[in-house]
């Protein structure tokens, strides 16, 4: 399918205007595929265009009264020619039902085979299910009747506006919306309603989740209801779409979508097991984001890809912040300084970096691959460092006048910094310029001198950048000094580059005593990675289990965990700060944090040697963390899944699993068993019978998922060989089945085994990506990636497949970066191989 190119986007904006779309779905065809009947009418100042769609068979195309032969259909293109001022184009199609999470997604629930559909328009979809101009500048009204079982639950963007008879609805037009906003949901779903200052709420879920949705409903509702009040008090526009629904649908590929009116969810967040605070704010962040969106990317949308950040970074940023404002998840910055900036972090130093608001995106789908931790994690955080900047009254004022020039339009970045530029009374081109503009990642290092009455004599914050992406940039930071006792001051300070070339002297600090820990960046303020001092570094220890402020704590794990990432400090010295510190940690999200993060370190960094001793550290720090946890809390069930990931105790995890030895107020219920048994599965000690019966145990979409990523995992040649052949060559298993195996097949545990399929990755992946749409090709190939293969040979493939000249987009940039993940493994191994020598 061809990807729309930006020049042809903006050919085509300048001389289509789309009035209206009518389109009638008939989904009670059941079978592959579905009727699609499409009426658009629009504008035209040339007499030529084209309209894509994407049928399983074109019947009829009618322009202007005239009939056009459908076998005019170029792939998805559709020429138009003979165009006047005002035009009626109708498209007549079979469409086919996808099992990728993209177009009209169509699943049976294995726990009751009820058959539920969803709409995914994004990023270029829609014409998988209606004719159209797909692209995110000409905005229309849509207005939708869908046909389908008359036992079923419909719903869409707008109200219901009839149900003139049983299983037929009318709804009614959406105020002016991108093509990529469009969806629906049709089955047999369950509801549960509500209202809020004159809003029509509801949530939707399959019935077989009935009994869960139902359990977190008010705190959904309640979420939900302060986020509005807390963005209506932000904005001077109120939520502008009528209704508010939101349906958590099966095999999702995203966390959600905001489509305005109703955003789809993955129904991984209505939970079905004991979960931890962590991925209660994870739901909540996550409502809060799609919200955001509601203004920022559907009242005002981007007029191209390039302006992606307009959308996802503001979604992020305020999302986080209205979490932490409006609901009881106060320290979602906490998380978000931990998990999200360590995501965007990583995606700026790979070698696919490109800046938060590229100068050009060429097409849509190399707009695909820049939904990263740049667009998110970075931009949020630069937006962060601007309202430190300018303050929040000016930056609110600039978004509110943005609003107010641009609803129901398009945007670009210059119309943006228009609005800031006059609200702020401040000329944002330099800063665009280096914090939108530029790639990559300063790093702040701390550099102290310290008399020997224990007084500083200079304090300086020395910034740099990779030599391949030189540009400093202006940082508003704290300064934070801490005692070993956890108490501490901080002083807000002013980096500037073009004043002081990178490296600025903090006078104010001049004779004071040392602190234990001297933290930069202290608050989170800027986008930066920071170094301690070495006195600093050797004081943290002792100073984290003392240090009440969680975010502080954050910032100092983060520090740790990206110096061992970076080299600068072996992973083995990681693992001992993890076994003197972590036990006293109180903050779920950073116990979970640490030990995720770190175990990709332990995993990939080390040898099998010194990795096993190490994994014994981390599963000591987790039980001790566990004896210590409140019983029944998210403390102890973050302990309990660390202790699983890095225990090789066969005889407690079976223990468990039979009920035995279990801590009091841990639930051993249906998702922690699945990982018991998973750990079991990779150590040897269990098999094919045990996943078999686990999955009668818990016959639903998910215990499905789980049981295949399981099977993948089995330390056996028949069923690493069967595993394969699903990820490389099987489009009949749904997006979720695919990936979950892909994720299963890799143990650090299993290098011997799986040797033979490092080399196989490299041959079968180009022809494996072809197969599939991008999104879920882009998804298995990062999953199937051989990371534990750290070793020159498979860097050497690497570069034999990188180049080829046949990769897609996608496929060319999980190896890149997959491959600079394995450089710097193999750089600590080499280092570490050469202490020991």
């Amino acid at each position: 399918m061809p990807s729309l190119t930006r020049a042809e986007s903006t050919a085509r904006g300048a001389s289509i205007a789309v009035v209206s779309y009518h389109v009638d779905l008939d989904l009670t065809g059941g079978g592959e595929r579905f009727r699609s009947h499409v009426t658009i009418r629009f504008r035209a100042t040339g007499g030529a265009s084209f309209v894509e769609v994407k049928p399983a068979r074109l019947l009829a195309v009618r322009l202007n009264g005239a009939d056009l032969d459908p076998a005019g259909l170029d792939d998805n293109r559709l020429a138009l020619t003979g165009l006047v001022e005002e035009n009626t184009l109708t498209v007549d199609a079979e469409m086919a039902y996808t099992n990728t999470g993209e177009g009209m997604h169509r699943f049976v629930d294995p726990a009751d085979g009820a058959t539920y559909l969803y709409a995914m328009s994004f990023l270029d979809d829609v014409q998988r299910i209606f004719a159209a101009f797909d692209q995110p500048d000409l905005k229309a009204p849509v207005t939708l009747t869908v046909t389908a079982p008359a036992d079923w639950t419909v719903a869409a963007n707008a109200e219901v506006a009839a149900n003139p008879i049983p299983g037929r609805w009318e709804f009614a037009p959406t105020l002016p919306i991108s093509t990529y906003l469009f969806t629906l949901v049709a089955g047999p779903w369950h509801v549960r309603r509500d209202s809020h200052d004159g809003i029509p709420l509801g949530v939707y879920c399959r019935r077989s989740l009935a009994e869960h949705l139902d359990a977190d409903a008010e705190e959904i509702f309640t979420v939900t209801k302060q986020c509005l009040d807390r963005f209506h008090e932000l904005f001077a526009e109120r939520y502008p779409f009528g209704k508010y629904d939101q349906a958590f649908v099966p095999e999702f590929n995203a966390g959600a979508m905001e489509n305005p009116g109703l955003v789809t969810f993955r129904d991984d967040y209505v939970f079905r097991s004991a979960v931890t605070d962590t991925e209660r704010e994870l739901r909540a962040t996550t409502i809060a984001h799609e919200m955001a969106h509601m203004w920022f990317g559907d009242l005002v949308t981007m007029r191209w890809w390039d302006d992606l950040w307009l959308n996802e970074s503001f979604a992020e940023y305020l999302g986080t912040r209205v979490t932490a404002e409006a609901t009881r998840f106060d320290q979602a910055w906490t998380t978000f300084a931990l998990r999200r900036k360590a995501w965007g972090y990583a995606a700026d130093q790979r070698p696919s970096t490109h800046p938060v608001a590229p100068e050009q995106v060429t097409d849509a789908a190399e707009a695909l691959l820049n939904f990263d931790g740049i667009s998110y994690a970075k931009g949020a955080s630069v937006l962060r460092q601007l309202v430190a900047w300018l303050g929040d009254e000016p930056f609110l004022a600039g978004l509110n006048d943005h609003f107010s020039r641009h609803r129901f339009g398009n945007a670009t970045l210059a119309d943006l910094l228009t609005s800031l530029s006059e609200a702020s009374g401040r000329d944002l081109g330099d800063w665009a310029q280096s914090w939108l503009r530029a790639a990559q990642v300063n790093t702040l290092r701390a550099e102290v001198a310290v008399d020997a009455d224990g007084r500083y004599t200079e304090v300086a914050i020395g910034q740099s950048a990779p030599a391949t992406h030189p540009v400093l940039r202006p940082h508003r930071i704290g300064v934070g000094r801490y005692s070993v006792d956890g108490t501490a001051d901080r002083v807000e300070v002013d980096l500037d580059p073009k004043h002081d070339g990178g490296r600025t002297v903090l006078a104010e600090f001049v004779g004071a005593p040392a602190a234990a820990v001297l933290l930069p960046n202290d608050g989170d303020l800027t986008f930066a990675k920071i170094r301690l001092d070495s006195a600093s570094a050797d004081a943290v220890r002792l100073l984290l289990p003392r240090l009440a402020d969680p975010l502080p704590r954050a910032l100092l794990w983060g520090e740790a965990l990206d110096a061992a990432t970076d080299g600068e400090r072996p992973v083995t010295a990681l693992v001992d700060l993890i076994g003197a510190a972590l036990p006293a940690e109180t903050e779920v999200i950073i116990a979970e944090d640490v030990l995720a993060l770190s175990r990709s370190l332990v995993d990939r960094y080390l040898d099998p040697s010194a990795r096993q001793a190490s994994l014994a550290v981390i599963a000591e720090a987790c039980r001790r963390l566990l004896d210590g946890a409140a019983p029944g809390g998210s403390l102890q069930l973050a302990a309990a899944r660390g202790l699983i990931g890095a225990t090789i105790d066969v005889e407690l995890l079976a223990g468990w699993l039979a009920g035995r030895g279990v801590p009091d107020g841990l639930a051993v219920d249906t998702e922690l068993r699945w990982s018991v048994l998973g750990r079991l599965v990779v150590l040897g000690a269990a098999g094919e019978p045990e996943i078999a019966a686990e999955a009668a145990a818990d016959p639903s979409a998910t215990g499905a998922e789980r049981a295949a990523r399981w099977r993948a995992a089995l330390p056996d040649p028949a069923a690493k060989q069967a595993a394969w052949e699903i990820i490389v060559a099987s489009t009949e298993l749904s997006n979720r089945l695919v990936e979950a195996t892909a994720a299963g097949f890799w143990q650090p545990e299993q290098a011997e085994l799986t040797v033979d399929y490092v080399a196989r990755y490299f041959t079968d992946q180009p022809a494996a990506a072809r197969l599939r749409t991008p999104w879920v090709a882009e998804e298995v190939a990062k999953l199937a990636f051989p990371r534990y293969a750290v070793t020159r040979a498979t860097r050497d493939e690497a570069a034999a497949l990188l180049a080829r000249d046949d990769l897609t987009q996608g496929l060319r940039r999980v190896v890149t970066d997959a491959d600079d993940d394995l450089r710097r493994a193999l750089v600590a191994r080499t280092a570490v191989a050469a202490v020991s020598g």
